[in-house]
């Protein structure tokens, strides 16, 4: 048996932020992007391959207070809709030192995400998916956790606010596995180890 794959799955600015200035209520430059067929289709191509999410719970609670409200409606694109059924039945695992409860379904917080990766790893299952998690793909990189990073670039400068890949990392070296060009200018980066 092989260990599950951790993946992060992240979307950034040209300039290398996964938020804006404004944080995540104003990401409109996000969400014009992700709503997109194409993106669609390709955003289906990496959580698919998962039954496993691990959020930080700014994240968890962005997703659960607007994807329950856009799987329910009968207006939101098919593609949407079954990603939304995805989040609402994937194993959710929330990584947050003030959260107290975590009343989406199928959800639960963990304390302390390397001895929880490293279990979850070894444990039957499909990939792993950080979904666009900053703060938990950081926390991954720092501990040698993670082995898989999917990047979609997104033709916008935003001049501030969330970096993705911070100063003080610790170094690591990445091969591409494949780069999928949108068309909308958007680029679709699939790294391993």
């Amino acid at each position: 048996m092989t260990e599950r794959r951790v993946v992060s799955w992240a979307h950034v600015s040209l300039d290398g932020y996964t938020s804006g200035p404004g944080g995540p209520a104003q990401d409109t430059w996000l969400h014009e992007h992700a709503g997109r067929e194409q993106s669609l289709a390709y955003f289906e191509g990496i959580w698919r391959g998962a039954d496993t999410a691990l959020l930080g719970r700014v994240n968890y609670e962005g997703f659960h207070s607007v994807w329950p409200g856009i799987t329910a409606d009968p207006a939101t694109h098919p593609r949407a809709r079954e990603l939304g059924r995805w989040l609402q039945t994937v194993e959710k695992i929330v990584f947050s030192r003030t959260l107290r409860t975590a009343d989406w379904e199928n959800s639960r917080i963990a304390g302390e995400l390397e001895t929880e990766v490293i279990a979850l790893k070894q444990a039957p299952g499909r990939d792993i998916l950080v979904a666009n998690s900053a703060s938990v793909i950081q926390a991954l990189l720092r501990a040698d956790l993670l082995d898989e990073i999917r990047l979609n670039v997104l033709p916008v400068l935003l001049g501030g606010g969330l970096r993705l890949f911070p100063e003080g990392l610790p170094p690591s070296t990445w091969t591409l596995a494949e780069s999928t060009t949108l068309s909308h200018g958007a680029l679709g980066l699939h790294y391993r180890r």
